[in-house]
């Protein structure tokens, strides 16, 4: 008797805009693979000018802008994000993380962690990735 295998056809679509700083490195801002979306790291940096600022808060903000921004372009909102990775090089701010991360998201919640780290790209002083889920 022979072995009978499914395979679900793989959608890959990679998702790009101009409104979130362009990559800084060999990745995409955001692979779409069936009802799955990765999103790639952002740091604060201003995607017109690719600076960051100095000011913790400025920089978290903008952080949530630029994952913002990847996100409506992949046609979803923060609701479907069900895991958050946050990156901080001072573990200090963490309630400027959660305060900051409040205006953005609503319950109920994703599953997040926030993770402190020596360095991040170009100086920066906090950095996102996520994964978000389509609803059909």
């Amino acid at each position: 008797m022979g072995a009978y295998f499914w395979m679900k056809k793989m959608d890959k679509q990679i998702i790009n805009t101009n409104k979130a700083p362009q990559a800084i490195g060999c990745y995409s801002q955001a692979v779409k693979m069936n009802d799955t979306i990765y999103l790639s790291g952002q740091i604060g940096l201003n995607p017109q000018t690719m600076l960051l600022d100095v000011d913790f808060e400025k920089q978290t903000h903008q952080v949530f802008k630029n994952l913002q921004s990847v996100v409506e372009t992949a046609n979803i909102t923060f609701k479907n994000i069900v895991k958050l990775n946050i990156y901080v090089t001072d573990m200090n701010n963490f309630a400027f993380v959660n305060k900051i991360m409040s205006e953005y998201f609503s319950e109920p919640y994703p599953a997040r962690a926030v993770v402190g780290v020596k360095d991040l790209p170009k100086g920066a002083l906090i950095e996102a990735d996520a994964i978000a889920v389509t609803y059909s």
